[in-house]
């Protein structure tokens, strides 16, 4: 019987790590795109992984054909969800200034865009596992696209003076 336990815990252990091994690059620059630090130093990013990996590996027993990248990113997902109403009284806009590529967006925004664009989770599943209307989390995406699509001037640099036309 112990042979059978043993034998049965290294092959999950196994199994695991080859799903940690294929899964975990992408895992984290999501959680770096959602807490939008840097990918050099994206201490809230990793911990986000780690918990999202522990929980999978809690459930793999209990997964019976569901897709363990599926159940990590979830839980990523809705603990950087928790996270941040938790810091900040809700997914608006966020008290210390992020510096990645989403900075200009607020961790809603980031997060539904992360779900849509990075990981091509369907409208109606990000409404699901969010809590959210479809129409909310469409209407949300597009404002995040355009606010990265247009980003506000810099009002920062002088306006350039037009060119008087020579003759």
């Amino acid at each position: 019987m112990r042979d059978g336990q043993a034998s049965y815990s290294a092959r999950r252990a196994r199994e695991f790590q080859a799903f940690v091994a294929g899964a975990a690059g992408r895992l984290l620059h999501a959680a770096t795109l959602l807490t939008a630090e840097p990918p050099d130093d994206n201490p809230h990013a990793r911990r986000l992984l780690a918990l999202s990996l522990a929980h999978t590996y809690a459930y793999w027993d209990r997964l019976h054909g569901e897709d363990p990248y599926d159940r990590a990113r979830q839980y990523l997902a809705t603990r950087f969800a928790r996270g941040a109403w938790h810091r900040h009284g809700g997914l608006g806009r966020a008290r210390r200034r992020p510096v990645g590529p989403l900075s200009g967006l607020t961790p809603q925004e980031r997060l539904i865009l992360v779900l849509r664009l990075y990981e091509g989770v369907a409208e109606e599943q990000a409404a699901a596992l969010l809590g959210l209307p479809v129409e909310r989390v469409r209407t949300i995406c597009e404002r995040a696209t355009a606010t990265l699509l247009r980003p506000p001037a810099d009002r920062s640099r002088p306006v350039a003076e037009p060119k008087a036309a020579t003759s």
